[in-house]
């Protein structure tokens, strides 16, 4: 995108002064990225965790920045430099301001929770389609804005400001009206979603995750939050969409959410206190019905997608559009039955076998648990669970997930899930810990097998006609992180592979990994 803005105006945003700022400077860009720094560009300095922004002020210069924001004290320096309190808003405030604040232009709908925000995302962006709304999409996963879909990195993270301002401009201009964003814990509390001016905001649940860094679950709570707070800041728009923020009434979340949200709020839940609810809920091998009952409706919903987690991703879709946005029923049970899956989440493998293969996302407690729930509804035999728990991150969830599997699977095979510069064999000795503290015998109800393609080998080998080996925690992404290397790595192809040397057909190759050089 070709666009030129004043420094001037920019940095008025900030709360400077037009008059003391050169007026011929013109900003090409906000960039937050030294080494991506071109020709006119604005960087933005940020202290992080494990790098210091300040540190490459220079390096920027040298590539061509024609100012500097930041957080420190400085002496002079070849280009305009103005010192901020909070570095990452100004960051998302700037992005903002370069694209003439795009959010402002369309109806965005923010989706947080811990689990199953990708897939609410995905089923209200379906039913938006539906009722023939123009939509784009920004999510965990891609960006979809029209007939494009961009990918929005390796793992799951909000992208940073530049990139969501840029993917709303992008929309703006394709003509777009309506964008579903789903937003994670890092993505809020980092500012990276900060005037997105949100007119929805939906909580799918709030569960034990990324304490690691949030530092306690209540602390992680109240940056999900910070997007029903924020509603009742959202600019003025000309579409005039009446602010909402669409609560969970069965999650724990609910009582402090409905306590500090100012704006309307649409409660949704499987209770008959709900403004939305579910009942006659039947499971099925492949899909899920039930009847959606709101305050002046009843509608019969068909999900292509399995399990109870599912219902309630299905009536956060429904509180969004229906009673949210005022659409008729009838889209929001068309654009439901109209999704016909979502990569990663609960997706069958087959290749003839006599047994069911799911690959699923599911990487943190609450969601394992139900990924085994609902994969015991789904067959007749055996639930055998491969998994992991990634590295750096919350340690208490490797006991919680291997104490879930050993009480809800059959058998399980532990393995690796980004251990990144962790000791892998440490991790997986904290997880055969919580199983055998659930009564799990190590060689006989579960396994410790760390080379990941290996374990789903070993899984399939186990399987029998009726059974289920259901591979969590990578879903749809694409890569794996050993130390501070990203090797490419697909679960679903990881599981048709196993499946054709298993069946003795052709198939793809198993993708690498280095634990594959240690199995002696």
């Amino acid at each position: 995108m070709d666009r030129r803005v004043a420094l001037s105006d920019l940095v008025g945003h900030l709360g400077f002064e037009g008059s003391s700022i050169e007026q011929d400077i013109m900003i090409t860009g906000i960039v937050l990225d030294s080494r991506q720094v071109l020709p006119g560009n604005l960087f933005v300095a940020l202290r992080g965790g494990n790098t210091d922004g300040h540190r490459y002020i220079a390096g920027a210069i040298q590539r061509g920045a024609a100012a500097i924001v930041g957080t420190e004290v400085l002496g002079e320096t070849e280009v305009p430099y103005f010192r901020v309190e909070d570095g990452r808003v100004a960051l998302a405030t700037l992005a903002a301001a370069f694209l003439d604040f795009p959010a402002r232009r369309l109806t965005v709908i923010g989706v947080t929770g811990t689990d199953g925000k990708t897939t609410t995302a995905n089923l209200i962006y379906s039913i938006l389609q539906s009722a023939g709304l123009r939509t784009g999409i920004i999510t965990t996963v891609n960006a979809v804005i029209g007939d494009q879909q961009l990918d929005t990195g390796f793992h799951v993270t909000t992208p940073e400001a530049p990139q969501v301002q840029s993917y709303l401009a992008q929309m703006v201009t394709a003509g777009l009206t309506h964008v579903i964003l789903e937003t994670t814990s890092h993505g809020l509390s980092q500012q990276r979603v900060a005037n997105c001016e949100f007119d929805l905001g939906v909580v799918t649940n709030i569960t034990h995750e990324h304490l690691d860094y949030h530092g306690s679950y209540e602390a992680y709570r109240a940056a999900k939050a910070s997007l029903f707070t924020s509603l009742a800041q959202t600019h003025p728009k000309e579409l005039g969409i009446p602010r909402a923020a669409i609560l969970n009434r069965d999650d724990v979340s609910y009582e402090f959410l409905n306590r500090i949200t100012t704006v309307r709020k649409v409660k949704y839940g499987l209770n008959d206190d709900g403004d939305v609810s579910a009942r006659e809920i039947t499971y099925h091998k492949e899909c899920t019905r039930f009847l959606a009952v709101g305050r002046e409706y009843e509608i019969p919903v068909e999900c292509h997608l399995v399990g109870e987690f599912n219902v309630y991703n299905c009536l956060a879709a429904i509180a969004v559009t229906v009673d949210g946005l005022g659409l008729p029923p009838s889209s929001a049970q068309a654009g439901i039955a109209a999704l016909k899956g979502i990569p990663g989440r609960m997706e069958v493998i087959g290749l003839g076998q006599e047994f069911m293969a799911i690959v699923d996302f599911a990487h943190t407690p609450n969601a394992l648990r139900r990924s085994l729930e609902t994969a015991r509804k789904m067959v007749p035999g055996r639930v055998i669970a491969v998994f992991g728990s990634a590295g750096l991150r919350d340690r208490d969830k490797r006991r919680m997930m291997a104490e879930f599997s050993t009480e809800l699977a059959d058998l399980s095979i532990l393995t690796a899930e980004d251990p990144r510069t962790e000791s892998l064999e440490g991790i997986l000795m904290e997880m055969a810990a919580g199983a055998e503290s659930r009564g799990g015998v190590e060689n006989e109800t579960f396994w410790c097998v760390p080379d990941r393609g290996a374990a789903i080998r070993f899984g399939i080998s186990m399987a029998q006609p009726g059974d289920v080996v259901i591979a969590c925690g990578k879903g749809h992404e694409q890569s794996m992180c050993f130390y501070e290397t990203e090797y490419p790595w697909d679960d679903r192809t990881a599981m048709q592979a196993a499946l054709a040397e298993n069946l003795k057909i052709s198939g793809p190759e198993m993708p690498y990994l280095p634990t594959q050089d240690d199995r002696g």
